[in-house]
């Protein structure tokens, strides 16, 4: 008998072993607007009625080197909260709803367990953003990922009245920067912390916050003239890329209480309070500017908000 893919490294049948077990996960989800069931050549969703001038926005991602440290934990399904979450809180960022997610799985040889945690947590972020979970792909790459590694990316799209997009462009000077909390590093400066940590510790591991039920009722009574997700690049460049030209933000680092974690992080590895706002959220996952006439308005919005900083004259973000 001749040469067989699986001796090549490919298992057809797990392949479709896993993709039984995600049809009988979904199954019992909501669905939202979704038609059919994942396994076609295509995810279907049907274009929600109420807009106007409906626009999609969408967003591709995925959690970096967060997966190393999820490996040496054996513990996986909060990477998959993470995937979506990178996704649907960019989308978010730009006053869009979230309508669906696709996922992207390659590994060196498939692992079912790990495939199946991996995507209990993708389901279970879908739920907090509210979200179709619509399709995605698992690919068994041997001789690209060596047995035992794999990658993850994720893709998501959502909606928005044009008129009603978000770009930071109606930003003024006087505006202020409230900000919510992370729940702790989210999926960037891995590469960093690995290097520092020689015993992985679970806190690091805890999935990226998702801010898509809290924005969306804010956006009911609150004027948002921009949002930033602080992912790579932190606050510095984050907020940064939403500011029109001839504006800056003064952030004041004495305003919110910066979470042990990253303390322990900087003193560990010598860092400089620039790199570490540079690399991290530093406790901020999510940063909103309004007019400062409605500070008490956002107080009532969310659970927990304050107040970081301040919009001004001038060019790029200076923290203090």
């Amino acid at each position: 008998m001749g040469f067989s893919y699986d001796e090549a490294g490919v298992d057809i049948d797990k392949g479709n072993r896993l993709v039984s077990i995600i049809k009988e996960k979904v199954k019992f989800l909501p669905k939202r607007g979704a038609v059919g069931e994942i396994g076609h050549f295509g995810g279907f969703y049907e274009i929600p009625k109420g807009y106007r001038e409906p626009i999609l926005v969408s967003s591709c991602d995925g959690v970096g080197t967060k997966i190393k440290l999820a490996s040496a934990l054996n513990s996986y399904s909060e990477i998959g909260i993470d995937l979506v979450a990178m996704c649907v809180n960019d989308i978010i960022a730009t006053g869009g709803k979230p309508l669906f997610f696709l996922d992207y799985l390659a590994f060196g040889r498939l692992d079912l367990d790990i495939a199946r945690e991996i995507i209990d947590g993708i389901i279970k972020g879908c739920e907090e953003a509210d979200c179709s979970l619509l399709g995605g792909e698992t690919a068994e790459m041997p001789g690209v990922y060596p047995e035992g590694d794999f990658d993850l990316a994720g893709f998501a799209v959502g909606v928005v009245e044009k008129d009603k997009i978000i770009t930071g462009g109606e930003i003024c000077a006087g505006d202020i920067i409230i900000a919510l909390p992370s729940s702790g590093l989210h999926s960037n400066g891995f590469s960093l912390v690995r290097k520092l940590f020689c015993e992985p510790k679970r806190e690091l591991l805890t999935p990226t916050r998702i801010y898509v039920k809290d924005v969306l009722a804010a956006k009911q009574g609150l004027t948002i003239r921009g949002i930033a997700h602080i992912t790579g690049g932190g606050l510095f460049e984050n907020i940064g890329r939403i500011l029109p030209v001839g504006l800056c933000a003064t952030i004041e680092k004495k305003a919110w209480d910066i979470p042990d974690i990253f303390l322990e992080i900087k003193e560990k590895g010598g860092i400089s309070d620039n790199e570490m706002f540079r690399t991290f959220n530093m406790g901020i996952g999510l940063a909103l500017i309004i007019p400062k006439e409605e500070e008490d308005t956002a107080n009532g919005f969310f659970e927990r908000c304050m107040v970081i900083g301040r919009i001004g004259k001038g060019k790029g973000v200076e923290i203090k």
